[in-house]
């Protein structure tokens, strides 16, 4: 049977000075993004977030692992 983990990030949106919301993960403050609308900086912190994910995946996969290494994929979901 597939478990599935949860996890809980806190965003935090800033009005921005020229108009909008810059946004971040308190949890991940590498991670952030803006935008003109709450809703739209939204969907752009999960981009964000979607491309950090990707960036750092594709450099793991580069270096090389410790014989019997096990990679395991988690799905996440919404609690």
């Amino acid at each position: 049977m597939k478990s599935v983990a949860s996890l809980n990030l806190t965003a935090v949106f800033e009005p921005a000075p020229e108009g909008g919301f810059t946004c971040t993960f308190e949890e991940l403050p590498d991670v952030f993004s803006a935008g003109d609308t709450l809703e739209e900086a939204e969907e752009n912190l999960l981009d964000a977030l979607k491309l950090v994910l990707d960036y750092h995946r594709d450099e793991a996969s580069k270096r090389p692992s410790a014989p019997g290494t096990v990679r395991h994929r988690f799905e996440l979901a919404p609690a």
